[in-house]
């Protein structure tokens, strides 16, 4: 069996999922090492979420924008189409691994977007749980002084590894992530 990676991204109105809603969602499903697709979706944040305007600052969205897009049921089952392409919902050996940067805050949205758009199951039903995260590895590397960076923010660590980012652009920064995992895997 090939081995799938989602590598994924989501820009929101805060960091708590509990309060705050996905505002887009970026996305690279990689199978046997080669892109089979990729999804970049910008969407308004559920009904009731609270948005916080420094966030929205970050990701250099305003107010307005939001009113414009697709609402966050509808960003929610395309994101689901785009998965079932590739992965068989029902089927526990067919799972990919989730990746990202700091991707437990990634799946931690997502997994609260999948819940309160009614699906019990969310992004489980897809990954396997096994995170590829380039972050503890460059914890790893500070620690044992193979590397030492004002901070670890996937924009100064893209600086350093020479990659090309738009940072807080759910697409840039996957995109970046998934160079950078290939570069130090």
């Amino acid at each position: 069996m090939s081995k799938k990676v989602l590598y994924i991204d989501v820009e929101t109105t805060g960091t708590n999922p509990a309060k705050h809603g996905i505002i887009q969602i970026g996305a690279i499903m990689e199978v046997s090492g080669i892109i089979a697709g990729e999804l970049n979706l910008k969407c308004a944040p559920h009904s009731g979420a609270d948005i916080d305007d420094h966030a929205l600052t970050i990701t250099g969205t305003s107010r307005e924008e939001l009113t414009h897009r697709m609402s966050s049921k509808e960003a929610l089952l395309q994101f689901k189409q785009f998965l079932n392409r590739y992965v068989e919902q029902y089927d526990r050996e067919d799972k990919c691994y989730p990746a990202g940067y700091n991707v437990h805050f990634d799946l931690d949205f997502i997994q609260q977007w999948f819940k309160i758009h009614g699906d019990k199951y969310g992004i489980g039903s897809y990954v396997n749980w096994r995170r590829l995260d380039p972050l503890p590895v460059l914890f790893m590397k500070d620690f044992t002084g193979a590397l030492h960076l004002p901070d670890y923010k996937l924009e100064t660590v893209c600086r350093h590894y020479g990659i090309r980012i738009e940072a807080h652009d759910a697409f840039s920064d996957i995109r970046a992530t998934r160079e950078l995992l290939t570069k130090m895997l």
